[in-house]
């Protein structure tokens, strides 16, 4: 008889083990050997291979031989990239932005990375402050953006570098952003090191952001939820107080796209 399992449906053993390693590679801080993978899932190893075959094969899983390592390919990151830029993010995150909104009396924005830029899903402006170019359906580059900064920084060390793999990567970068990947590692050790991205003028002049990202189940960053303000009316007490407003509803919008 086939196994229902508590669902009450057929159990389909090798979507579960293709599953089972997809979810394991992303919380993993790099590319994993098939010995852990076989120890950690309780997979045998002829049928990891087969999987990690097939899943190599689709763009799932990427093998890196010379390291005897597999990781996660890039059809998983599309994957992410999806749900976050489909409309129940946006929909999840409205009432969120909302709220801070009313709590801090700044606009705030809620972007998704998308290559080497920022997509803005949406907007929540203040009363009687400034209109901002971060607009629902905008792409700027994450490089000069709190969001995509903190998009940035969130990421494994292996998948930026895979969003940014030499030098042409950085052709048309703006002056006083980082041009070369030296000077992005140190802008990401910068933002993991304070816990918050920040930009000051960098996208329009007098008006400043920070930002944090939201992460999935997984740990993976889906978006990031930033709040703009004038830069020269806030100090630097009513900025951590903004940072702190901006963790607390990036924390409720996980909770509302189920990371626990």
């Amino acid at each position: 008889m086939a196994d229902t399992r508590a669902t009450g449906r057929p159990a389909a053993p090798a979507v579960d083990q293709a599953l089972a390693l997809l979810t394991f590679l992303a919380r993993q801080r790099g590319p994993v050997t098939a010995g852990a993978l076989a120890a950690a899932l309780a997979i045998p190893r002829a049928s990891l291979y087969r999987q990690l075959a097939a899943m190599v094969d689709h763009g799932y899983v990427v093998h890196l031989p010379e390291e005897g390592r597999y990781g996660l390919g890039v059809a998983a990151y599309e994957l992410s990239s999806g749900f976050s830029r489909q409309q129940p993010l946006a929909r999840l995150g409205a009432p969120v932005l909302a709220a801070l909104v009313d709590r801090v009396g700044e606009s705030a924005h809620l972007a998704v990375l998308s290559g080497r830029d920022v997509v803005y899903l949406v907007e929540e402006r203040a009363p009687r402050r400034p209109p901002l170019i971060t607009d629902v359906g905008v792409r700027l580059p994450a490089l000069a953006t709190a969001t995509g900064r903190a998009l940035l920084a969130a990421l494994p060390d292996a998948q930026l570098r895979a969003n940014y793999p030499g030098r042409d990567a950085f052709a048309g970068v703006a002056p006083g952003l980082p041009s070369t990947y030296r000077a992005l590692k140190e802008l990401v050790r910068e933002t993991r090191a304070r816990g918050h991205a920040q930009e000051d003028g960098e996208v329009t002049r007098g008006l400043a952001s920070v930002a944090v990202p939201v992460r999935d189940h997984a740990g993976w960053p889906v978006a990031a939820i930033a709040v703009t303000f004038p830069a020269d009316r806030v100090d630097p007490a009513g900025r951590e107080a903004l940072v702190a407003a901006v963790v607390r509803e990036a924390a409720e919008l996980e909770r509302r796209i189920g990371r626990r």
